[in-house]
């Protein structure tokens, strides 16, 4: 998601008041601050000891658009999206697994392979959060700890969530399904 406002606000609030001239709305308004914060800035009542951040350095706002601004007071200063919120967007965030858990992912793993064996490897690994190596082994019952494993619910077991696992359950038993309708 990107943000509608700049990284840390106040100490571009501050670098704004100081290095442009800018009315306060519009620095209160690109900033996500109260029009009286920025007055507070203005007067040295507010953010005292804050360091200004260059927001053109850091690539949120061009130095023309500040410009614009500067000579039309009804424009509004825009903060620009950059690749890199786009990627933030795109990637996923990572799961913790707690250590309490994570003995249980072999169990998890046993029990798809059991229930579905045609899902492929990636898809379990993004499930449950393990690695192809784990999950290699334990379909060919060489993993160190295979005696001891028995088939559990990924979802019962806290390392996925009912509607991840449905999806990928429905999207894979009818591929196995159609394969067998064609023989």
């Amino acid at each position: 998601m990107t943000n509608k406002y700049p990284v840390m606000p106040k100490a571009t609030a501050v670098w704004l008041v100081e290095n442009t001239s800018l009315t306060f709305k519009q620095i209160a308004e690109f900033c996500g601050m109260h029009e009286l914060e920025i007055k507070g800035i203005a007067d040295g009542e507010v953010a005292q000891g804050i360091i200004g951040i260059n927001p053109i350095t850091s690539g949120q706002v061009s130095k023309e658009d500040i410009e614009l601004c500067t000579n039309n007071p009804t424009n509004k200063l825009k903060l620009k999206t950059s690749e890199i919120d786009h990627f933030i967007k795109k990637r996923s965030k990572a799961r913790y697994t707690p250590v309490a858990r994570r003995q249980d992912k072999p169990d998890a793993i046993f029990w798809l392979l059991k229930h579905c064996p045609n899902i492929p490897d990636s898809k379990i690994v993004k499930l449950i959060g393990t690695t192809k190596s784990t999950i290699a082994s334990i379909r060919e019952k060489t993993h160190w700890n295979i005696k001891n494993m028995k088939p559990r619910d990924p979802v019962l077991l806290g390392l996925s969530s009912q509607t991840e696992l449905d999806k990928m359950l429905e999207l894979y038993k009818d591929k196995s399904e159609e394969k067998t309708h064609d023989q």
